[in-house]
């Protein structure tokens, strides 16, 4: 199977997202598109990151139903904070008839050098990336490299973020399921989440 891992805090996952993934899908004609919810991006600060369980939930509500679309803890479950390469060797053996396309932003393209074993992952996998707004890219890196022509949604989690704590309405920037459970679970009305032990 052909598979374009879409790695990301998804704190919380929105209508950018699903709108990527459903492109980079179809145009890199991709048999599915598996969401890595990350418990800990260690390029990131955490405080304001909801416990990384209620983010997966609100992942499988947003995609519940379209089976092209599977949300993952894996990273869960392994040694944090969450590295990339250490990720992908794991998927790799659990999944050895699998072939794992990395679905970046060119934001994360250009900071490479700042993860763990970069050299890696640019030699060892085909990475799609999409243009992020003030991080445009002309031209693929290497060989394995391929720039997706993508939608460029001027929407981020931390703009959700920010419009909750002013108690702006988010609907349409997220599914309507998605909404409705920030709203009952009270999501992102404080600017600090206590770090789970």
């Amino acid at each position: 199977m052909n598979v374009g891992l879409f790695f990301g805090s998804f704190n919380p996952i929105h209508h950018g997202h699903l709108i990527l993934a459903s492109h980079v899908l179809h145009v890199c004609r991709l048999d599915q598109i598996w969401f890595i919810v990350s418990p800990h991006n260690p390029l990131k600060e955490s405080g304001n990151l909801l416990n990384e369980y209620q983010r997966l939930h609100l992942v499988r509500l947003a995609i519940e139903g379209n089976s092209d679309f599977r949300a993952l803890d894996i990273e869960f479950h392994l040694p944090r904070p969450s590295y990339t390469i250490d990720t992908l060797t794991y998927m790799g053996e659990k999944f050895p008839n699998h072939s794992f396309k990395l679905i970046l932003g060119s934001d994360s393209i250009l900071n490479m050098h700042k993860w763990k074993n970069p050299e890696s992952i640019l030699s060892n996998y085909d990475i799609l990336v999409y243009q992020r707004p003030g991080f445009l890219i002309n031209e693929t890196l290497r060989d394995r490299t391929t720039i997706v022509a993508a939608p460029l949604l001027d929407i981020s989690a931390s703009m959700i973020r920010k419009m909750i704590r002013s108690e702006l309405s988010i609907r349409y920037y997220v599914p309507d399921i998605v909404m409705d459970e920030i709203e009952k679970g009270g999501y992102y009305k404080k600017l600090q989440y206590p770090t789970k032990k």
